[in-house]
């Protein structure tokens, strides 16, 4: 086999990514139907989903909240069904949470973001890992971190303990699941440009009483590249991790972030 054949996710490929209508999920979707992969996608909001199988016919989406275990179960049973098994898990689905200082902080934000950013991936895992066990194409679990989960995060403690939580869910899982021959990696994106980070950028700004153009060069400053990565530049990640050239890779956490320094 050619080298560069390695770098190539089988065509055929069952992939299931979580909260991928929009934003980096949505990128890892369409990556994945470019290689041939065939792709089972969930998101809460219903818009994003309905514009998401229009522009892709051959993408299986439907409208799922993953904070809710029931739904999770519902959407793992009919993805099994539709695609004929699993080969790949995203846990990808996220929310930014809220941002302040921690005695401000409203218990139910605090609730909202530990159930959609860390419960959700374990309800996903629970349901998916037997059937990844099925495979034998090289199964794999791909858990979307962030660079707050190698790095501590003022103002956004939330988010930054639920990613935090998914990399020890990850390097845990690495080793639990080894033997049966999954493989568990986390990606670590950094600072990721897109309307999102935009919202994320504003409130921070708000908090501290700065300017948003302020804020924005602040954030680039910690980052040796001097630059924000791409939603496609996370895609490219799932890719290579989910191909035959990824197939001694387990238990990381990469991060795909131009070396943020710190937060």
């Amino acid at each position: 086999m050619n080298t560069f054949d390695l770098l190539k996710p089988r065509p055929g490929l069952r992939v299931f990514v979580s909260g991928a209508a929009a934003g980096i999920g949505a990128a890892i979707a369409e990556a994945f139907l470019q290689a041939d992969a065939t792709v089972y996608v969930c998101d809460v909001d219903p818009a994003a989903v309905a514009k998401a199988k229009a522009k892709h016919p051959r993408l299986h989406a439907e409208v799922a909240d993953v904070a809710n275990r029931e739904q999770v179960d519902r959407i793992i049973d009919d993805a099994r069904a539709k695609l004929g098994g699993l080969d790949v898990l995203i846990n990808n689905a996220g929310i930014a949470g809220p941002t302040g200082e921690v005695e401000t902080l409203d218990a139910e934000q605090w609730e909202r973001t530990i159930s959609t950013n860390l419960n959700s991936q374990f309800y996903f895992l629970r349901k998916a890992v037997p059937v990844l066990k099925e495979t034998s194409d090289c199964p794999s679990i791909i858990a979307m971190s962030s660079v707050a989960g190698r790095l501590g995060y003022a103002f956004r403690t939330p988010y930054a303990a639920t990613k935090w939580a998914i990399v020890g869910l990850v390097k845990s899982l690495a080793i639990e699941l080894g033997p049966s021959n999954v493989r568990v990696n986390a990606i670590l994106p950094g600072v990721v440009e897109g309307e999102r980070m935009d919202r994320v950028i504003a409130a921070r700004a708000e908090a501290q009483g700065v300017s948003f153009d302020a804020m924005k060069e602040e954030y680039l400053r910690k980052i040796s590249l001097r630059r924000m990565v791409t939603v496609d530049d996370i895609a490219a990640m799932t890719l290579f991790l989910a191909s035959p050239a990824g197939r001694n890779i387990s238990g990381q956490a990469i991060s795909v972030d131009g070396n943020v320094e710190y937060l």
